[in-house]
């Protein structure tokens, strides 16, 4: 159980509508809705699903089925990113504005073959996979293309910042306060995709935005999200806006160590609902 103060603790929950809820999912929807609960604050639903290519409305309606299923309940409707295109653009727009950002039209393979190339050590990694090398750094705005990329100008974002942030962390394998370093933002994290060609935002522009528009005073979520949190701080504040507090929670795993994943479907919350399983299986199962 996350603890905080009985004013003001909002926390959300926020899948994306590609397929069914696992226990992974449970664990962390449980979690954060027993924390708003025992706060006395509130526990609100998000529908991650920007990504109109690959959400459908069943998947939808089954995150609505497994929650109430659980025995969850949330407060006020849910928000459904794809009602809220425009708060990302002029959100892209407003960083474009003062410099910020710039359009990439490097593939993956691009990418990867420009880690490959000679070069002193292993390529870095940072938590989008490869770190972005800068190969369209120069380019401005105005040679955006509608397949281009947008991606941030990590070091133009440090040094538009006055002053460098920090953000507090309560889970169990980082808990403390954790300050930005700006070598590590500019080498190990580097230039992040913003918006992607055809969809509105990337994930760490729309968590932002999102997290902002709800008040959100704790995230709740897993562990493999931890390394991306100082890449939220530093939008937050471009932005002028707050930093919530953070937790992040171990991941469920299968028996063979494997974080779980939506195409493993044998480990369904709807599978283990028609096998006959309670809520309070569920609870047991995830260690809660």
């Amino acid at each position: 159980m996350i603890t905080g103060t009985r004013m003001g603790f909002r926390t959300r929950f926020a899948p994306s509508p590609t397929g069914p809820l696992h226990l992974g999912h449970a664990y962390s929807a449980i979690l954060a809705h027993d924390s708003a609960r025992a706060a006395g604050g509130a526990f609100l639903l998000r529908i991650d699903d920007i990504d109109q290519s690959r959400a459908r409305p069943i998947w939808e309606k089954q995150i609505h089925d497994d929650l109430a299923w659980l025995g969850l309940t949330w407060d006020g409707p849910p928000r459904r990113q794809s009602d809220h295109l425009a708060d990302y653009r002029a959100t892209l727009d407003g960083l474009a504005a003062r410099g910020l950002t710039y359009p990439c039209r490097c593939t993956r393979r691009d990418i990867r073959e420009a880690a490959l190339a000679p070069q002193e050590g292993p390529a870095p990694v940072g938590p989008d996979g490869l770190v972005y090398p800068g190969t369209c750094r120069a380019r401005p705005m105005t040679a955006a293309q509608g397949t281009d990329a947008i991606r941030l100008n990590m070091q133009a974002a440090l040094a538009a910042l006055p002053d460098l942030p920090a953000f507090t962390e309560t889970g169990p394998d980082h808990p403390g306060r954790h300050p930005i370093d700006p070598a590590r933002m500019t080498d190990a994290v580097g230039d992040v995709v913003l918006a992607r060609p055809g969809m509105g935002a990337s994930y760490h522009l729309s968590v932002v935005v999102d997290d902002a528009a709800q008040a959100i005073s704790h995230v709740i979520r897993g562990a493999d999200l931890f390394e991306a949190t100082a890449i939220h701080v530093v939008l937050q504040r471009l932005l002028g806006l707050p930093s919530p507090i953070y937790h992040h929670h171990r991941l469920i795993r299968d028996a063979a160590g494997t974080r779980l994943a939506k195409r493993d479907d044998a480990r369904a919350i709807a599978t283990y609902r028609a096998e006959g399983a309670t809520p309070q299986d569920i609870r047991r199962m995830v260690g809660l």
